[in-house]
């Protein structure tokens, strides 16, 4: 019996080896077996629930998001919808009451333009200004006006439509400060010309201000004006026979140089956003 009873605790301890080695203790592998034998689903990157789009905007929350949609106020390429779980793509047209949002948060970068860029967001063969904020965000920005291959200064990027729409509109009042410098002395009698305003082919051009630069030569002088037009300021003197050396855009929309060095950027400061939307 004793015999019996150590061959039989030998066997049960032989099975419980053999269980312990062959399968592992704790949770199995059952359930990854059968979701293998079952279609994939796969999403498209392209794509994204609305609710998440419009949070993402920065606009509201997430829980919120669902409730506008349910509410009519979340338009889709012209038309309202109302449908939970209902998918976008990144190319079209979302509203939030009125206003196109985008899928990421507004971010607004400031750069200090350095001569040889091109103000352009095509691919191109030369060095672009988005180049230089590559790295700034993962959003896709966008420069706000532009400014000459060897201008330099002040360039605003924005991916806020709404933004970039009124700080571009030729009623939008940006003031713009210029420091520009000539081949030679600027007459007394052009600055006062320039000072009343001259008429080009563009129409008529107002300066707001021109002012000679304190400590330096009568070839420099700072000129503010609100006039979107590209290139004017070459246009400007070239009517009156000048050739301008160097500009410099100082101050676009209350926004300095300060701190700033040439081919650098920053993120603007919460207070400076709250700045450009009451300008």
């Amino acid at each position: 019996m004793s015999r019996g009873d150590n061959s039989s605790k030998g066997k049960s301890r032989g099975k419980q080896d053999g269980k312990s080695k062959g399968k592992p203790y704790g949770r199995t592998n059952t359930s990854k077996k059968k979701s293998s034998t079952s279609p994939m689903k796969i999403s498209n990157p392209d794509e994204i629930r609305l609710n998440k789009f419009v949070a993402n905007s920065g606009v509201c929350s997430r829980r919120e998001a669902d409730l506008y949609i349910q509410t009519g106020s979340v338009w889709v390429n012209g038309k309202p919808i109302t449908e939970m779980g209902y998918k976008v793509k990144l190319t079209d047209e979302v509203k939030f009451d009125g206003r196109v949002i985008t899928p990421h948060k507004k971010e607004y970068v400031l750069l200090n333009k350095p001569k040889g860029f091109v103000t352009t967001t095509s691919p191109e063969k030369t060095r672009t200004v988005m180049d230089l904020v590559a790295n700034a965000s993962k959003s896709v920005l966008k420069p706000i006006g532009r400014l000459e291959r060897n201008t330099t200064g002040l360039l605003l990027f924005t991916n806020d439509v709404d933004l970039e729409k009124k700080l571009t509109h030729h009623k939008s009042g940006v003031r713009k400060i210029f420091h520009v410098e000539l081949e030679r002395n600027l007459k007394f009698e052009d600055f006062q010309k320039i000072e009343k305003g001259i008429k080009l082919e563009e129409g008529f051009i107002n300066v707001d201000e021109i002012s000679y630069i304190e400590g330096a030569s009568k070839n420099e002088v700072g000129i503010q004006l609100q006039s979107s037009k590209n290139g004017v300021i070459h246009k400007l003197f070239d009517h009156l026979n000048y050739s301008v050396v160097k500009l410099d855009r100082v101050i676009f929309a209350g926004l300095t140089k300060k701190d700033l060095p040439r081919g650098h950027w920053r993120i603007l400061t919460e207070q400076e956003v709250i700045n450009l939307k009451n300008v």
